[in-house]
């Protein structure tokens, strides 16, 4: 498995402290981390409060920084948890446990338990990740954006924006808060989601794509430069090519708009 390359890299957590002393002012101090995550793994970020801000590495090495800010929480009261695991690195923003409530866990995917319980240090993911890398950004209050990524990407937030470029495939979500992707390869391989409640959605895919497209609306315009058919009152479908995955663009309040890329 590529998680042994995880597990054996050398990875490096350092905690570097740099207070503010400004009382008028937030304080402030952060985390870095960096490590060899083989093609194919995964480098997965879990916040809370904060964006995550994520592009393309230069080289072969996968680096986060957070960088944690409290003005009425001090930001050492909030840790960062890096767990290494069978499909790559798991970075999280861990917030203090209450007694009474369940404990945070740090774990892939859906899976674990993260809060912060009333705690409002805002943690900022700054990530660059290597070519062939999955990556996986999730947070609660904040944005997450893939900037140049060479790889498939998942991003999702609550409240704010999720937007990603990459050459890969990708997903993205919001509740609140503006969908937009350019997504470079046309061979999907699984079903693709881009949807939010309160916002747009704007999705770029290659023209040689083959997909089954369902695009829906409540209050908003539906507009592709692939032919769709009007199904019902904001819904429209269409097949793209010779068929294949489902491509779902969706929102409440807000316009769907599929555009064609090269």
């Amino acid at each position: 498995m590529i998680s042994r390359r995880a597990l054996a890299a050398v990875v490096v957590a350092v905690g570097i402290l740099a207070c503010d002393n400004d009382p008028i002012g937030p304080a402030s101090d952060s985390f870095e981390w960096s490590g060899q995550i083989a093609p194919g793994d995964r480098l997965e970020i879990k916040g809370i409060i904060g964006s995550v801000l994520a592009s393309r590495a230069l080289g072969g090495v996968a680096r986060v920084t957070a960088t944690k800010e409290g003005r009425d929480d001090p930001p050492a009261t909030v840790r960062i948890e890096v767990v290494s695991h069978a499909d790559g690195v798991t970075i999280c923003a861990m917030y203090p446990d209450v007694p009474g409530q369940p404990p945070n866990q740090c774990l892939p995917g859906l899976e674990g338990n993260l809060s912060n319980h009333g705690n409002n240090v805002e943690v900022t993911f700054t990530v660059t990740v290597p070519a062939g890398v999955e990556f996986v950004g999730r947070t609660i209050t904040g944005d997450v954006l893939g900037t140049d990524l060479q790889s498939d990407a998942l991003i999702s937030t609550i409240t704010g924006d999720a937007r990603v470029t990459t050459s890969g495939v990708a997903e993205a979500t919001s509740i609140t808060g503006s969908v937009v992707a350019e997504i470079g390869s046309p061979d999907w391989g699984r079903d693709l989601t881009f949807s939010t409640v309160t916002g747009g959605v704007d999705v770029e895919i290659p023209s040689g794509s083959n997909a089954e497209v369902r695009a829906s609306v409540v209050t908003g315009a539906i507009t592709s430069d692939f032919p769709l058919t009007q199904t019902s009152p904001g819904q429209m479908r269409g097949t793209i090519g010779n068929g294949g995955p489902r491509l779902t663009l969706s929102t409440v309040t807000g316009s769907v708009r599929l555009r064609r890329g090269f």
